[in-house]
């Protein structure tokens, strides 16, 4: 039998060499396989405050927004989400760096360099905002939790709603807490598998809509560009990211002031903009998918007037579907599950800083009265709402005001802070983003004139 000429070359057999061969590649295909997989296990590691404080923004009176933009003008402002990302991930990059470079919370940071009144006029709006939202998110769970299960009884669930958003944060250890928010972020995925299970979605004509700016500045258009602004950077995300930083350092051993306010390292910081970025990405891509999904169902089919996000979810189902109606109606509780927590958390942060009370969900209730305390006052006043006779629209439009005039004072202050090598050393701002960051300002402070002309004046 003749040899085979690559067994001449290598003085092997064939086949012994095919069977080499494969076996370095199977190897090679496991390493890189476990590459990918250290990888994604280091990404989802370093994600954390942010990818919260993102998916807590998408909240029920987020979705309600959301849908009522899609629903009144289709794919005409898609756009917005792709325009709001870069300037949220540019606020709340801001907020984080400050609090790991100071090591207090943007409350503790506002009494340390500006007057008290303030500080005070921010805390109270931001108090009196997150109380609204939180009304609002508490009837869009029940009343969504009702579109999956009828027979259930709406004040049972806000009372359910109530008591386990409140357990979760008061008897719940802040390690597990965290993980316990930072997974539950992920239900807004539903949001994306939502709008792909709509049959016949003209695809063109939203990624038209995604990326090219139209709008026609009508009264009504005008008020939703607002809240859509209002509702993506709001105030409650700032205090609650720069609290959430200083969290982070306690639960690494950083227990004092001064070991906080060590230098931050290099690494630090990339991890902290790999999380703003990401997690804006996400609440920004739930948006556009939510929007789509009210354009391409609700506005196609003449619904036009969407006041919650319960409604929404109903209003799909003869249209997109059991698949569609289900996924959105779970997003609704999950994404209030998690915003809850956030809305009441920022304002207990913002007040406990104002009054240096103790605080931080690291402490038991014992160790931290007042700061549970306005957890637990705000949200009580959150599910008092829902029996007030107050609707859930009337409360978005409050909620909206309060942020309307606060967003732009406490924006003005954060960049002062972020800017100033004082405060931040070598961790200031560039000049570029100090400029962004006032641009954003501008941006906010027409926003909320505009909201408040629209809703008193127009």
């Amino acid at each position: 039998m003749p040899q085979d000429p690559l067994e001449k070359i290598i003085g092997a057999p064939a086949d012994i060499l095919d069977k080499t061969v494969n076996f370095s590649t199977n190897i090679i295909e496991n390493v890189s396989n476990r590459v990918r997989v250290t990888k994604a296990k280091e990404y989802w590691k370093t994600l954390g405050p942010v990818l919260t404080t993102g998916a807590a923004d998408d909240d029920p009176s987020g979705i309600a927004t959301y849908s009522q933009t899609g629903a009144a003008y289709g794919f005409q402002l898609l756009w917005l989400s792709a325009f709001t990302f870069p300037l949220m991930a540019i606020v709340q990059e801001m907020c984080a760096r400050l609090g790991l470079v100071t090591g207090r919370g943007l409350a503790g940071n506002i009494r340390m360099f500006f007057p008290k009144w303030v500080l005070y006029l921010c805390t109270a709006l931001l108090f009196v905002a997150n109380t609204f939202n939180i009304g609002v998110d508490l009837g869009a769970m029940s009343k969504a939790t009702q579109l999956l299960f009828p027979t259930f009884n709406y004040v049972e669930l806000l009372i359910i709603f109530t008591i386990a958003s409140l357990g979760l944060q008061i008897f719940t250890t802040y390690e597990k807490y965290a993980k316990y928010l930072k997974w539950l972020a992920l239900i807004l995925i539903s949001y994306i598998f939502t709008t792909v299970s709509i049959p016949n979605l003209d695809w063109m004509a939203v990624l038209k809509g995604g990326f090219l700016p139209s709008f026609n500045l009508s009264k009504d258009q005008l008020l939703l560009i607002s809240a859509i602004l209002g509702t993506t950077i709001s105030p409650y995300l700032f205090f609650w990211q720069t609290s959430q930083e200083v969290e982070g350092q306690i639960l690494e051993g950083k227990t004092s002031l001064k070991l906080r306010q060590e230098e931050t390292t290099d690494k630090e910081v990339k991890d902290m903009r790999v999380d703003v970025w990401s997690g804006m990405f996400l609440s920004n891509v739930v948006m556009f998918f939510i929007i789509a999904a009210s354009g391409a169902v609700l506005y196609k089919n003449g619904i036009t007037n969407i006041t919650s996000a319960a409604q929404a979810a109903e209003a799909l189902r003869p249209f997109a579907g059991d698949r569609a109606y289900l996924l959105f109606a779970l997003g609704i509780i999950g994404t209030g599950m998690l915003a809850v927590p956030v809305l009441a958390g920022s304002a207990a942060y913002a007040l406990a800083e104002s009054f240096r009370w103790k605080q931080g969900l690291y402490l038991k209730l014992k160790d931290a009265n007042a700061f549970y305390g306005v957890i637990i006052v705000s949200t009580l006043i959150g599910l008092g709402i829902n029996f007030s006779g107050l609707d859930a629209f009337k409360a978005l439009i409050y909620s909206a005001v309060a942020n309307g005039l606060i967003a732009p004072v406490v924006l003005i202050l954060i960049v002062l802070m972020s800017s100033n090598k004082k405060i931040m050393g070598d961790k200031v701002n560039n000049s570029l983003t100090t400029l962004l960051g006032w641009l954003i300002t501008i941006v906010m402070s027409v926003a909320g004139m505009a909201t408040i002309y629209s809703i008193f004046l127009g």
